[in-house]
């Protein structure tokens, strides 16, 4: 344990696998209210807006997201929460990323049976796993209560409103 009393992570997952998952989890969680902007993905996730967008540019080729265009759009999630897993996701953000080699045939055989250990979990997990954790569902509510709204938290209820409020506005008839 380190001295904040967090386990110490021995297997690391890049930055940009970590936004990707917690992208496409916030998404699941949202998935009843319909599609989720992408600002409100940048701000309530704490990812540049440019970030995401990279992001998204290959998680929806991969077929883990799908954006819907127009005044109330946004993205959702391109199939049941439960088909999509955390490896697809991982293999989709880092394709065409350098492995490191190994230096000896003991360490290749280790190392390349580990991962395969750990990809084979990573493949069992699912969105839908993650959406139903406990820490996820007590965020969820949180976020919520503090939002007021039936499923919208307070940054997500803003950038929401705004979006309904500028969608009215482009389609009031003009005096």
């Amino acid at each position: 344990m380190t001295p904040s009393n967090q386990p110490q992570s021995v297997v690391q997952v890049t930055t940009r696998g970590r936004y990707a998952i917690g992208a496409v989890l916030h998404i699941a969680l949202h998935d009843a209210v319909g599609p989720v902007p992408l600002a409100e993905i940048s701000v309530c996730q704490n990812i540049s807006t440019s970030y995401v967008d990279q992001i998204f540019a290959e998680l929806r080729p991969a077929g883990v997201i799908e954006g819907i265009p127009g005044p109330g759009g946004g993205y959702r999630l391109a199939r049941p929460a439960a088909q999509i897993r955390v490896a697809e996701i991982l293999a989709a953000v880092e394709q065409g990323r350098a492995q490191k080699g190994y230096r000896s045939a003991l360490e290749a055989a280790v190392w390349s049976r580990l991962m395969h250990d750990i990809e084979a979990l990573m493949g069992r997990i699912t969105i839908a796993d993650l959406v139903e954790r406990p820490g996820a569902q007590e965020w969820l509510a949180r976020q919520y209560a503090a939002g007021g709204g039936p499923r919208r938290c307070e940054v997500c209820g803003v950038l929401f409103e705004r979006g309904r409020a500028a969608a009215a506005s482009a389609t009031a008839p003009r005096d």
